[in-house]
Parts: structure tokens; C-alpha cells; sequence
């Protein structure tokens, strides 16, 4: 059920409207994933009262529990269980490679519109969604909350965002694997310019908490290509280097890397079920979204390699 959204940055009318009523979870995959770890997994059915939680700005009034106000005069929101259904937490690096772009737009201007429809869509089925920003340290970070008002949040944050040279990925899914305290989904959103055996550490303690772990492995088509020509200077974004060479000279060899780099990323993601999908930033973001809704819903119809 879309929800009224005001003007945003990263979340363009003409964006919602492609993006429609797009589940990134289907229903039928989330009773079967969510069996014993919720009493509901239907959302909009059950209204049996859940726990309690301190008031946010913008939590529906409605939901304030008075009897518990009168005892303690603050304020709490009730939730039920079709209301914790899951927390997606959302992980975006934000170092220096991120601001590379061939065209109009950079990877990280690519991730903050990524983030923000996927936030949207979390929302949209009434779960609860989270922004955590990195680089080589956590630069923000927004607990889940299911209120569609935290978008307001989550896009001031993404236009907050200064990159810094370094990254460090596994540090941070090593210590947002000891942050989060309920099975929950973790979106990954990086270029993953780093060493492959740390960043599958990383995704393997997310695993084995026993997440369900998405990855959006987002690179620039030129990255994707190498299509230059003629004599370039090469600087490196997150380190003080710099390459002055013919780009044709060195393209296969580029490319011979760039495939085994990628296999090796591919392959220990799945290995780990850990839930892998390359971006090209030039591709549009309705498209890539409504593509992976319908790969993800065609691959949990056979072995599951979600959270056990």
C-alpha cells in the first residue's frame, strides 16, 4: 500500500511511481523464511499486542499507550506483531572510490538513490528499516523503525554525506553483526575495494547471526569496461597514488583481473548464502530493482539460502 511521501531528493514521484507496489520480500517467501520466529508472518492481519516502544516523532498518535503515560507520564507507542514482522538494516559506504563516476552520476550518488528506494520499499510493506554509513568508521547510523516519516531522516543523511579516503568493510559488518540483536535483513551497498577473503569474514558473521545478507556490489560501467584511450593519469581515491599510462596496454590484463576478482567475490557469496548482485550504475534503477525483486522470488522458490 504506497503512502503519501513528500518531496525528496533521492525519491523522485516519477521513481515511485515505476517502482509501484514492488515487494522486496514476497509474501509467500516470508511465511515460509519467517515460520517460529514470528507468531504473524502475515502482515495487516494480526493485531495481537507485541511490546512497547518510546515515541519518535512522527509515530502515529493513534498508537500512544495513555494507560502507560498516566503511570510514568511519557510517552509510548504500542507495537504489534504485524508490526515486527523484520528490521532491514542498510549499509552504505561512503570512502572515497565511492565518488567515482564515468557519466551524470557517481556510485555513491547511484547508492544514495539505491538506499533510498530500497527504504521505501522496506517501508511499504510495513517493516522496518534502518541507514548505517561508513567508511573506514561509522559515519551515521539510524536504528529500524517501521514510521514512513523516517524516509525524512534517511534522505538527510544521504545529503549529509562527506566521503573520506579510506574504507574498512569487514570492521563494520564485524561490528554491526554484534549490534543487531534479532535475525534481521542486511543490505550491503558498496563498491567492495577490498581485500575479498576480509569482506567474506565479514558476510559470514552476518551469516552465521543469522541474517539474511544482501550485497550490491556497485561499480561504475567504465570500471565494468575499461573503455579508454590514449595516455591517462590514473589517481587512486583511496590512497596518494597516481598511474600515468595507455590504458590499451594494460585493458586485458585489467580485465583478466577485474573477472577473477569478480568470480571470487560471486563465488564465496554464494557459498555463504549470502545474496549477491552486481550494479552498473548507468543501468536505471527501476529496472534493476524490479529485476532483482523477480530474481530474488524466483530463487527462494528453490533451496533456501536465507536466514536458518
Amino acid at each position: 500500500m504506497s503512502q503519501h511521501l513528500p518531496n525528496l531528493d533521492y525519491l523522485k514521484p516519477e521513481l515511485l511511481q515505476k517502482l509501484g507496489d514492488l515487494e522486496l520480500v514476497a509474501r509467500e517467501i516470508v511465511e515460509g523464511q519467517r515460520a517460529g520466529s514470528h507468531r504473524s508472518p502475515l502482515k495487516g492481519f494480526s493485531t495481537e499486542f507485541a511490546h512497547h516502544r518510546q515515541y519518535v516523532p512522527g509515530d502515529p498518535i493513534r498508537d500512544l499507550d495513555w494507560r502507560v503515560f498516566g503511570r510514568t507520564e511519557r510517552y509510548y507507542t504500542k507495537l504489534y506483531e504485524a508490526e515486527t514482522n523484520f528490521d532491514c538494516h542498510i549499509l552504505m559506504d561512503a570512502s572515497s572510490s565511492m565518488t567515482y563516476g564515468s557519466g551524470a552520476v557517481s556510485k555513491l550518488e547511484y547508492s544514495k538513490f539505491l538506499a533510498a528506494a530500497l527504504s521505501y520499499l522496506v517501508l511499504n510493506q510495513r517493516d522496518s528499516v534502518g541507514l548505517s554509513v561508513f567508511d573506514s568508521e561509522m559515519r551515521a547510523h539510524l536504528p529500524p523503525r517501521s514510521a514512513m516519516s523516517i524516509i525524512l531522516q534517511i534522505e538527510k543523511i544521504l545529503k549529509e554525506i562527506e566521503p573520506t579516503p579510506k574504507t574498512s568493510i569487514a570492521k563494520q559488518l564485524n561490528d554491526i553483526a554484534v549490534q543487531i540483536k534479532r535475525r534481521s535483513f542486511v543490505i550491503l551497498i558498496s563498491d567492495l575495494f577490498s581485500d575479498v577473503g576480509d569482506i567474506m569474514k565479514g558476510l559470514q558473521r552476518l551469516r552465521y547471526a543469522g541474517h539474511t545478507v544482501i550485497v550490491f556490489h556497485t561499480l561504475d560501467p567504465y570500471e565494468l569496461e575499461f573503455p579508454f584511450k590514449g595516455t591517462w593519469k590514473f589517481d587512486a581515491l583511496e590512497a596518494d597514488e597516481e598511474l600515468i599510462t595507455q590504458p590499451e596496454k594494460i585493458r586485458k590484463e585489467y580485465m583478466e583481473n577485474l573477472t577473477a576478482y569478480l568470480e571470487e567475490l560471486k563465488t564465496g557469496c554464494i557459498g555463504s548464502g549470502v545474496d549477491y548482485t552486481l550494479v552498473d550504475t548507468s543501468s536505471p534503477l527501476d529496472g534493476l530493482l524490479s529485476k532483482y525483486v523477480e530474481n530474488r522470488a524466483l530463487n527462494m522458490m528453490g533451496p533456501s539460502v536465507g536466514a536458518r
